[in-house]
């Protein structure tokens, strides 16, 4: 008998997406039916990246799997587990740093939308150590994070580079 899943939400800045991410995406595609990589606008954390480029760089490191889609949101991330008829959320924990700042984060939805529940998933030892902050601060001294990347998500910063700098 096949167990009911559904669908869920992976929200972040992704500023960049990275191998850390798509670990967790790829991941839940084995636990839930649906997830919605939810690519937050985030103006306040002054991303190095817009939200559009954002957005087509995780939709471009997700492309071929099925049950992924991506989408962007601006509003309070509960509002958007309700658009999207979803109840849970799930984030990744890489180290102890993490968890406090995850744990707050959990506890703040849940005050707002308890039918919310937050699930989370650790990366494989390999891309435990990767994040958007170690990605950007590597691009700012020109050195090469494509061993980080999503290969696709590599070019598309290689090129949007090029363009600015000729």
């Amino acid at each position: 008998m096949k167990q009911s899943r559904k669908r869920v939400i992976y929200p972040g800045t992704f500023d960049p997406i990275t191998n850390g991410h798509m670990d967790i995406i790829v991941r839940a595609t084995h636990l839930f039916d649906e997830i919605i990589v939810a690519v937050a606008k985030s103006n306040e954390k002054g991303p190095m990246f817009s939200h559009s480029e954002r957005i087509a760089m995780a939709s471009a490191a997700c492309e071929g799997l099925e049950s992924v889609k991506v989408k962007g949101f601006s509003n309070l991330l509960v509002d958007f587990c309700r658009e999207m008829d979803s109840s849970i959320i799930i984030r990744g924990l890489r180290a102890v740093s993490d968890f406090e700042y995850e744990l707050q984060m959990g506890y703040a939805n849940a005050s707002l939308a308890p039918e919310i529940e937050t699930v989370y998933l650790m990366p494989s030892l390999e891309n435990a150590f990767i994040s958007s902050s170690v990605v950007r601060s590597i691009l700012k001294h020109n050195a090469s994070c494509a061993h980080l990347l999503p290969e696709r998500v590599y070019r598309m910063i290689e090129a949007a580079t090029e363009r600015k700098n000729p």
